[in-house]
């Protein structure tokens, strides 16, 4: 009886989200891109070190079945048929590197988060190899400059500090992957006939990928010291990988796969060159489709591979600005000061001042990222005075995020030529009102957020479900569905806001510097613990008191 009252809706797409601070999945109707059900679970980060993120690989899995099941309950309590389910796509972290046994589908080491700084001392260590310390020596053929951000140095660490890796890659059983990696393989059989394989997006991050050839390059592989046969096999963002083995969903093809930030420029539909997105989440990315060819940046800019829908598809690059700190420092408000019990407190806290009075916030946590690529700089608050509070504070910190946008976008702007005339917008962030506001007036251009905000699970939506064999989702530009939008227009002069972003640019000059890779002496600071010095104030005092006793 249930089953003649189901809601036909045509066919559906899957996706799973699976970012930095959660997993997500979400099912929309592939012939109006309508969103109809989703469950999200938060995801642990681990910080055993200063500078150390660490996530468990196991837990990230677990996170994509437990969204699968019950967005799949929340589908069937709608009355809506799964079995209508006809394709999954996978969004993720990019650079996030997981090392796991193919025997035992047992991950050898936690992954290593794209914020961990751990490998500065391997950057520079290869650093000092390169002809001339040029961190931008293999640029021209990954798009990338030498960075702790990017995978092959974190796998590189991987390699020198784990005895079990090691031992893994002499025996045969290692496989390396970023999480869309991960992921794909496990659910589509593991360590039982799993697929290993990643897309052209994720593999351009991670600094072993070649962006013209779209092939590993055993050049950059020798570089790094990376054995060739642990990695993935390369494919389109948009093909049949494998089919899930397992759940409520066991048999629907995985036929999606882009990193986040490039499904986020599909889901917003920036098609054409010259459009570009910035999409707001743990960090902060400004990407701009270039077309069919590659753009070097002489500005700081990343260059990156955006999509390739297909096997026989062209691919299409973007230029790509880059920023660590974005969300992540209102959950370091809520998380490490403790100023707010909820991250949607920190809209309200800023709207209560509406100024910052005078106080900057350069959340450097991870070093800077675009344009600067200087990870010696750390976080610093400036500017305060007795009169300063949290409210000031959670304020300069939403304006820390327009700040970071502003500067890669003028970065944009002068390697593209044209500046944009308004900016298209998603992320969780978007939902902060204050922010946008914020962000119009210190670009001096209109934001515009659509009304449908999941656009990067949209974009490995559309690219499963216009793959070859599965042909549910059109990627016709006259067949794509027209979006909505709500519209932010600058409100203060644009003297102001130039006065404003002057001092910013005081205060990151102001983080720079901060930290070396030397390694700091533990235990006991005290004087005593110099010999010479410890040697000296005690022998001084034993003779101070040995001639107190020849007076007495």
């Amino acid at each position: 009886m249930a089953a003649s009252h189901r809601v036909v809706l045509g066919p559906l797409v899957g996706s799973i989200d699976q970012g930095t601070s959660s997993t997500r999945f979400l099912v929309f109707n592939a012939k109006t891109a309508e969103l109809l059900s989703h469950h999200q679970v938060e995801i642990k980060q681990k910080f055993p070190k200063e500078g150390w993120v660490e996530q468990d690989p196991k837990e990230i899995l677990q996170s994509v079945y437990e969204c699968v099941e019950k967005t799949c309950e929340k589908l069937n309590q709608l009355n809506i048929d799964i079995t209508n389910i006809k394709a999954i796509g996978v969004s993720n972290q990019r650079e996030t590197t997981v090392v796991w046994d193919k025997t035992t589908g047992e991950p050898l080491y936690d992954a290593i988060v794209w914020l961990d700084l751990r490998t500065q001392p391997t950057v520079e260590r290869l650093l000092k190899i390169i002809p001339g310390e040029n961190k931008s020596f293999f640029k021209t053929r990954t798009g990338l400059p030498l960075s702790t951000y990017f995978s092959a140095v974190k796998l590189r660490w991987l390699l020198d500090n784990v005895e079990e890796i090691r031992q893994a890659v002499r025996d045969g059983r290692a496989m390396f992957g970023t999480i869309d990696s991960w992921l794909i393989w496990s659910l589509t059989g593991g360590k039982n006939g799993g697929v290993h394989c990643t897309d052209v997006t994720n593999a351009s991050r991670t600094m072993l990928f070649n962006i013209h050839s779209l092939e590993w390059d055993s050049e950059l592989c020798h570089f790094f010291d990376v054995p060739m046969g642990i990695l993935p096999k390369v494919r389109s963002s948009s093909e049949i990988y494998g089919l899930m083995k397992s759940g409520a969903l066991t048999g629907v093809p995985i036929s999606g796969c882009l990193g986040d930030q490039s499904a986020a420029l599909v889901g917003q539909m920036c098609f054409k060159d010259g459009q570009a997105k910035n999409t707001y989440g743990t960090g902060c990315f400004l990407l701009c489709n270039t077309g069919q060819k590659p753009v070097l940046s002489e500005h700081g800019l990343l260059t990156t591979v955006a999509y390739k829908l297909g096997r026989d598809k062209p691919v299409c690059y973007a230029l790509e600005g880059s920023v660590a700190i974005a969300g992540a420092v209102v959950r370091w408000l809520r998380d490490n000061l403790g100023i707010v019990k909820s991250s949607s407190e920190v809209e309200k806290l800023a709207a209560e001042v509406g100024t910052s009075y005078g106080c900057y916030f350069v959340p450097a946590f991870s070093g800077l990222y675009a344009p600067y690529w200087e990870p010696s700089a750390r976080g610093i608050i400036c500017g305060l005075t007795q009169f300063t509070n949290k409210n000031h504070i959670a304020f300069a910190a939403l304006e820390a995020v327009c700040f970071q946008t502003r500067e890669i976008l003028d970065a944009m702007n002068k390697d593209c030529g044209i500046p944009l005339s308004e900016l298209q917008v998603d992320g969780g962030m978007t939902n902060n009102k204050i922010l946008m506001q914020l962000q119009a007036d210190i670009l001096c251009i209109p934001v515009v957020k659509p009304s449908m905000p999941e656009t990067t699970a949209l974009g490995a939506a559309m690219a499963a479900g216009a793959a070859e064999g599965v042909g549910v989702w059109s990627l016709n530009p006259g067949d794509l569905t027209a979006v909505t939008w709500e519209r932010f227009e600058p409100q203060i002069n644009p003297e102001e806001s130039e006065y404003r972003y002057a001092r910013w640019k005081k205060a990151v000059m102001k983080s720079m510097g901060w930290e070396t890779s030397e390694p700091q002496a533990n235990g006991d600071s005290s004087i005593f613990s110099s010999l010479p010095l410890g040697f000296y104030i005690v022998s001084s005092m034993i003779m101070l008191i040995g001639a107190k006793y020849i007076s007495g």
